[in-house]
């Protein structure tokens, strides 16, 4: 087993605040090692020609009907809410920081 992935795991383990003893991040470094090699064997898998499926079986999708009900009352929905303004729930405004 590699440094590299006891260096990895003590990385997560610290952004997840995580105290790991010296045993578990061997464990986890040889599954993540082991996990890893299982991607590497399945890249190696030619699938040139092979359509992609959502699902191993071939099975019909089994939709339901959409039914149609009425909708609640509007003082129904909200009588429990803690403010509201009319007609409408009334939440605190969101700043929205632009991306550069």
């Amino acid at each position: 087993m590699s440094d590299d992935f006891i260096r990895e795991v003590e990385h997560v383990a610290r952004l997840a605040r995580l105290s790991l003893s010296s045993e578990e991040k061997e464990l986890m470094a040889d599954q993540l090692s082991a996990i890893l090699e299982t991607a590497r064997k399945v890249r190696e898998i030619d699938t040139v020609g092979i359509e992609p499926t959502a699902h191993v079986f071939s099975i019909p999708a089994f939709l339901r009907e959409d039914v149609i009900y009425p909708s609640l009352p509007v003082e129904k929905v909200l009588q429990n809410a803690p403010k509201k303004m009319k007609s409408y729930f009334r939440v605190p405004s969101i700043t929205v920081i632009e991306e550069e």
